[in-house]
């Protein structure tokens, strides 16, 4: 398998049928929420859409999606009006988050001073949270912290590359791009 990544807005449940099982669709039915609901759904249209309709999907212990039957890795990320999937036969990982979105207000909970001057761009404080969340999907382990652990040490724009580091490891490569209006960082 070549390594993924692909997005899509939401679909709605009539759209996501083809690609979805039963034991899904009722269990989205469950979900309060309608936007919960419509991620639930087309991540999992998205992954048998590109995949195959045969694909079994589960959670490993961490609650992180993995693939019963190939052998790839999978990684998923959602926020309002846009999913994120990747795939790879190596580990992997995503996050997505819309452009808008005011990242200051929790800057200082994830934001180090280094971090800050990597770049004057307004778009920054997303990059690094979206790099961050990724960096802590591709750990597979909880208990880490934003700031103390995972950490953005060198940023590209132009070349849509960071590099980041998590725990006192070795530089990991992230991707970055603006798509549609959301930013983009992935790990493939």
């Amino acid at each position: 398998m070549i390594p993924a990544l692909w997005t899509s807005p939401p679909l709605t449940a009539e759209e996501s049928a083809r690609w979805t099982t039963s034991e899904e669709r009722a269990a989205a039915a469950g979900f309060v929420s309608e936007r919960r609901r419509a991620e639930f759904l087309t991540w999992r249209a998205v992954v048998r859409r590109e995949l195959g309709d045969d694909v079994g999907i589960a959670y490993d212990a961490l609650g992180a999606p993995v693939l019963t039957n190939r052998a790839a890795h999978i990684s998923v990320a959602h926020c309002a009006g846009r999913i994120a999937v990747c795939a790879s036969p190596e580990r992997c990982a995503v996050d997505i988050e819309p452009a808008t979105r005011d990242f200051r207000r929790a800057a200082s909970r994830y934001l180090t001073p280094e971090e800050e001057a990597l770049s004057d761009d307004p778009l920054l404080p997303g990059i690094v949270w979206c790099a961050k969340e990724t960096l802590y999907k591709y750990a597979g382990r909880r208990e880490l912290d934003f700031r103390r652990d995972l950490h953005v040490v060198r940023l590209d724009l132009a070349a849509g590359t960071l590099a980041g580091r998590i725990g006192n490891g070795e530089p990991v490569r992230l991707s970055v791009s603006l798509d549609e209006g959301f930013i983009l960082v992935y790990i493939l």
